[in-house]
């Protein structure tokens, strides 16, 4: 599994760097909504959103809503202020989820209102992850780059490190895989990539440390963003949100770390001004 794993990492990395690298920030949008709407595909499936209908409306209502926003820019950077508002409003968002991580059973009785809490969080989650990417790479695309890979970083650390030295569980009840020295390992992996990235893109010294400060929230985000994820599959019964790519699941289950930290990482460029 683990060569399997590496084998499709090393397809989907290089086209997503390169796909960051070479369009300009509208294609990379309209790349960008396709995936994350797949993603919610996956998402209302573990939310037990089974009919086919059902689902195709909820997706387009999504759209229209990314496509709202874009209508609402009206085509200049000053009023970008919408994407802003929607990071800020994801960033509470996913503080909710901590709070939901903790009460483990809400939502999971599969009733009517315990699906429209799940749906509800879908847009929450993925429509300023999506615009928190534009931001970035609005910004330049090497800032959207380095924030993915604080992700994969992370991602990576947490794996390996969590093979050679995981003893303590992290969330036995959501997440059995998952320990504490991951944790540890991939946050320093993706603290690490952050500085490094930050430096050769030309960051003063002087706003390093909050590089790494932001870096830090970020990686802590991404974990929340993963454990969340794991708790819909263990709400419903399901191993991977799908099997579209070998060795990982579905798309959620490579989007689920990201989502959460692309609004964090956003929201702390803007603030703190690196």
């Amino acid at each position: 599994m683990t060569r399997i794993r590496v084998l499709a990492a090393l397809v989907m990395a290089p086209a997503a760097i390169a796909t960051v690298l070479l369009l300009p920030t509208p294609w990379l949008m309209l790349i960008t909504a396709i995936v994350f709407l797949a993603a919610l595909w996956e998402w209302f499936a573990l939310a037990e959103v089974e009919d086919s209908l059902a689902r195709s409306a909820l997706l387009v209502l999504n759209l229209l809503l990314m496509v709202a926003l874009v209508w609402g820019t009206g085509g200049t950077g000053a009023t970008l202020v919408l994407f802003k508002v929607a990071v800020v409003l994801g960033v509470l968002w996913w503080l909710l989820a901590m709070l939901w991580l903790v009460h483990f059973d809400f939502a999971s009785d599969h009733d009517t209102n315990g699906r429209v809490y799940k749906l509800a969080a879908a847009t929450f989650a993925v429509v300023p992850a999506w615009c928190a990417m534009a931001l970035l790479h609005n910004d330049g695309p090497g800032w959207l780059l380095l924030a993915l890979m604080v992700v994969w970083g992370t991602d990576t650390g947490a794996y390996f490190a969590g093979r050679r030295f995981g003893r303590r569980k992290l969330a036995p009840r959501i997440s059995p895989n998952k320990t504490v020295e991951g944790l540890v390992g991939g946050t320093a992996v993706g603290v690490l990539v952050a500085l490094v990235g930050a430096w050769i893109l030309g960051v003063a010294p002087a706003q390093l440390p909050l590089v790494a400060l932001v870096a830090l929230l970020a990686v802590l985000f991404s974990v929340v963003g993963d454990l969340f994820e794991s708790l819909l599959k263990r709400h419903v019964g399901a191993k991977d949100s799908g099997n579209l790519i070998p060795g990982h699941g579905g798309i959620m289950d490579r989007a689920d770390s990201v989502l959460a930290a692309l609004p964090v990482f956003a929201l702390g460029k803007i603030w703190l001004g690196f």
